[in-house]
C-alpha cells in the first residue's frame, strides 16, 4: 500500500481542521467588525449629518493618541503582537460599541417601564455601565480562553483592556462631539464643542480605559494564580468593580450636579488612577526581576551569551543596545535584535510560570516553540554584521 492510500489518522484530521478554523474566524472577525464599524457610520451620519460626524472625528482621534500611546509605552518589556492589539481596538471601536447600544436601548426601555420618565437615567447609571463593561471584557475573555498564552499578567491585562477601551471611547467620542457639533457649534468654554473637548479629552481621556482596566486586572490574575478560587472570583470581581466606577462616573455626569462631579472626579477618579499607575508600575519592576532572574539560567544553557545577561536584564540596557547597533550598522540590524530581545523575554516568562505552576498543560511545547524562536531569532542577530558583537558578546549561542 503506499502513502497515498494510507487514510488519515483522527489527530491528522483535528489538526487540519483547527488549521481551517485558524484561518476562517479571523478573517470572519474582521468581516463583522467592518460591518459593525458601517452600521454605526450609518446611523451616525443619518441621524446626525455627515459634517458634524466628520468634526466628532477629528476632535476624538485628539486624545486617542496619548492614551494607546501611554499604554503601548507600558507594555515595553514584551510588547504584545500588533495584530492582536488592532483587533483588540478594532473591537472596542466596532463590536463593543454595537453591542452596547443595543443593550442601551433596551435598558432605556426597561428603565420606563420600571419608573415612567426615568429610562434614560436608568439606562445612563444601570444599563450602560453594564452592558458597556460587559462589550469590552469579551475580548478580554476570549482572549484568556483562545490565546492565553499572550497573557503573563496583570500588565497584559491592564494594555488589552486599555486599548479595547481606547477603541470604545474613541467611537463614543466622535457621537459626543458630533452631536453636540450639531446642536451648539463649536462654543467656547461654557459649551459646545470646546467644552465638551476639556471634559471628555482633557480631563477624562483615561476614564473608559480606567474602568475596563479593573476587569484586566482581573484577568491578569487569574492568569498568574494557581488557587481556582482565585482565577473565578478575580476577573468577577474586576469586571463588578469596572461597572460599579463607570456608574458612579456617569451618575455624576448626568444626575449629580457641578460639585458631585468635581467631588468624584478628585477624591475618587484622581486617586484611583494614582493607585493604577503605580501598580502598574510595580509590575513592570516585578517583569524586570522575572526576566533579571531566568537569564542566568538560560545563559548557562547556552541559549544566550554570558556577556548578554546584563543587557537583557533592563529596559535601558535593551534600548541602549538597539541604539548602538542602529547607530554602528543599520536599522535592519537593529530589528533583529529587538526580535531577539522580544524572544528571550517570552522564554524567560514562560519558564517563570512553568516553575510556579501556571504554565498551562501544553507547557512543554509551547516551551520548544519559544525556545526554537529564540534561537532562530538569535540566529538572525548574529547573520546581521554587527548585531551581537555591538553588545559585547561573542556571538556564540
Amino acid at each position: 500500500m503506499t502513502d497515498a492510500a494510507v487514510p488519515p489518522t483522527q489527530s491528522s484530521r483535528k489538526r487540519v481542521e483547527q488549521r481551517r478554523w485558524t484561518v476562517l474566524l479571523p478573517v470572519v472577525g474582521v468581516i463583522a467588525l467592518a460591518v459593525c464599524g458601517l452600521i454605526l457610520l450609518g446611523l451616525g451620519t443619518s441621524k446626525i449629518g455627515a459634517l458634524p460626524i466628520l468634526v466628532g472625528a477629528v476632535a476624538a482621534l485628539v486624545p486617542v493618541g496619548p492614551v494607546v500611546g501611554a499604554y503601548l509605552w507600558v507594555d515595553r518589556w514584551e510588547p504584545e503582537p500588533a495584530k492582536v492589539l488592532l483587533l483588540a481596538f478594532a473591537w472596542g471601536a466596532c463590536g463593543a460599541t454595537i453591542c452596547s447600544l443595543v443593550f442601551n436601548q433596551s435598558a432605556q426601555v426597561l428603565g420606563e417601564l420600571i419608573n415612567p420618565g426615568s429610562g434614560t437615567t436608568f439606562a445612563a447609571v444601570v444599563g450602560a455601565p453594564v452592558a458597556e463593561e460587559a462589550a469590552k471584557a469579551v475580548f478580554l475573555v476570549v482572549l484568556f480562553l483562545r490565546r492565553r498564552h499572550e497573557f503573563d499578567g496583570v500588565v497584559d491585562g491592564v494594555v488589552y483592556a486599555g486599548i479595547v477601551a481606547a477603541g470604545f471611547a474613541f467611537t463614543e467620542n466622535i457621537y459626543y462631539f458630533a452631536r453636540v457639533f450639531s446642536d451648539s457649534g463649536f462654543g467656547d468654554l461654557g459649551g459646545g464643542v470646546v467644552a465638551l473637548f476639556v471634559l471628555r479629552g482633557v480631563l477624562a481621556p483615561f476614564a473608559h480605559p480606567l474602568f475596563t482596566s479593573l476587569a484586566g486586572i482581573g484577568i491578569g490574575l487569574a492568569v498568574t494564580s494557581v488557587r481556582r478560587d482565585v482565577r473565578i472570583v478575580a476577573p468577577i470581581v474586576g469586571y463588578l468593580g469596572a461597572v460599579g466606577l463607570h456608574s458612579l462616573w456617569n451618575f455624576s455626569t448626568t444626575v449629580g450636579t457641578g460639585s458631585d462631579f468635581i467631588n468624584l472626579y478628585f477624591l475618587i477618579m484622581v486617586p484611583i488612577f494614582g493607585g493604577m499607575v503605580a501598580m502598574v508600575v510595580w509590575q513592570r519592576r516585578r517583569e524586570q526581576r522575572i526576566v533579571a532572574g531566568q537569564l542566568p539560567e538560560m545563559a548557562a544553557n547556552r541559549w544566550i551569551a554570558a556577556s548578554e545577561v546584563a543587557l537583557l536584564a533592563s529596559l535601558p540596557g535593551r534600548r541602549n543596545w538597539r541604539r548602538t547597533v542602529s547607530r554602528k550598522v543599520g536599522d535592519d540590524a537593529a530589528h533583529a535584535v529587538a526580535d531577539y530581545q522580544r524572544a528571550a523575554t517570552e522564554l524567560a516568562f514562560l519558564r517563570h510560570r512553568v516553575q510556579h505552576g501556571t504554565a498551562g498543560a501544553d507547557a512543554e511545547q509551547r516551551h520548544e516553540r519559544l525556545l526554537s524562536a529564540l534561537l532562530a531569532a538569535r540566529h538572525a542577530a548574529v547573520a546581521a554584521p554587527g548585531g551581537l558583537q555591538s553588545s559585547g558578546g561573542d556571538g556564540r549561542g
